[in-house]
C-alpha cells in the first residue's frame, strides 16, 4: 500500500440503502492495492463538456479482492453526492484515488481497548474497523457509542444489531438528538459527560479512541474525553464538512 496514488476507474457491482438519504455502494477497482480501517478515498466524476468534480468518501469495509465499499450521504445541492446516489448505475464508471490516510486506523494486531465514536455519517470509517476486527477474529473489546438524530438516520442498522448482540467484545450504544426510539431510557440529547463516562472506556485502561464525524461533534467529544484525563495522543479525530 505504498507508491505514488494514481485514479484508477472504478465500477458499481452492488447498492445497498442504509437510510433515505444514504447508500452503500460495493465497487469493482481492478489493482486496487488494499487499504486499512479508517482510510478513505477521492472520488472523481468527469462531465461530457470535461469539468471535474471530487470528494473524499471514507472506506467502510476491509479490503476484499480488487473491491471497495463506501457510504454515501446525500448532500443537498452537492456535485457528487446526488449523481452517486440517484444516477450511478450497476457496471458504470467513476474514478477513485487512494488509500489516502495513515493516522486515523486501526490494525487489527493492536491490543488496546477500543472506543469509537461516531456523529452520524461518522461512523463509516469506525465501522470498516468494527468489521476489520471481526474478520481478523480479534478479541480487542470495543465500544461504539453512535450519535444520530433519529432511529431511521441508523446507518448499517441492521448489522450493527447482529454484532451488538454476537461479536464478544463489542458493545454498541446509542444517543439521539431528535427522536429516540420507544422504551429509550432518557430525553434526547447531545452526547455529554454523562455518556462517555458511563458507555466509554476508564482513562486507566488506556483506551484507543476514535472520534468522527461534523467538526463541532468532533471537537465537542474530543475535548470530553481529554477534559476525563485520556491522553491526547490518544485521541484521534476525523472531521468533514457539508460537501457533497
Amino acid at each position: 500500500m505504498t507508491g505514488p496514488l494514481r485514479w484508477r476507474v472504478a465500477r458499481l457491482r452492488e447498492r445497498r440503502v442504509e437510510t433515505p438519504t444514504a447508500h452503500t455502494l460495493v465497487l469493482e477497482v481492478p489493482g486496487w492495492p488494499g487499504h486499512l480501517p479508517g482510510q478513505h478515498v477521492d472520488v472523481r466524476l468527469t462531465a461530457p463538456d470535461g469539468y471535474q468534480a471530487a470528494r473524499s468518501y471514507s472506506l467502510a469495509a476491509p479490503t476484499d479482492a480488487d473491491r471497495i465499499v463506501l457510504t454515501v450521504q446525500r448532500v443537498p445541492d452537492g456535485e457528487v453526492s446526488p449523481y452517486l446516489i440517484d444516477v450511478y448505475g450497476e457496471g458504470d464508471p467513476v474514478e477513485v484515488r487512494g488509500p489516502v490516510g495513515g493516522w486515523f486506523v486501526w490494525r487489527p494486531e493492536e491490543t488496546a481497548p477500543v472506543l469509537l465514536v461516531a456523529g452520524g455519517s461518522g461512523v463509516v470509517p469506525l465501522m470498516a474497523m468494527l468489521r476489520a476486527r471481526r474478520a481478523a477474529g480479534s478479541r480487542v473489546p470495543f465500544r461504539l457509542l453512535y450519535s444520530v438524530r433519529t432511529p431511521a438516520d441508523v446507518f448499517y442498522a441492521d448489522e450493527l444489531r447482529r454484532r451488538g448482540r454476537d461479536d464478544l467484545g463489542l458493545d454498541v450504544t446509542y444517543v439521539y438528538t431528535r427522536e429516540a426510539p420507544q422504551g429509550w431510557r432518557g430525553e434526547p440529547h447531545r452526547i455529554g459527560p454523562a455518556d462517555v463516562e458511563s458507555h466509554g472506556w476508564p482513562p486507566e485502561v488506556e483506551p484507543q479512541c476514535y472520534v468522527c464525524g461534523p467538526t463541532g461533534f468532533v471537537e465537542t467529544v474530543a475535548d470530553l474525553l481529554v477534559r476525563q484525563g485520556h491522553q491526547s495522543r490518544r485521541v484521534r479525530t476525523e472531521r468533514f464538512g457539508p460537501t457533497g
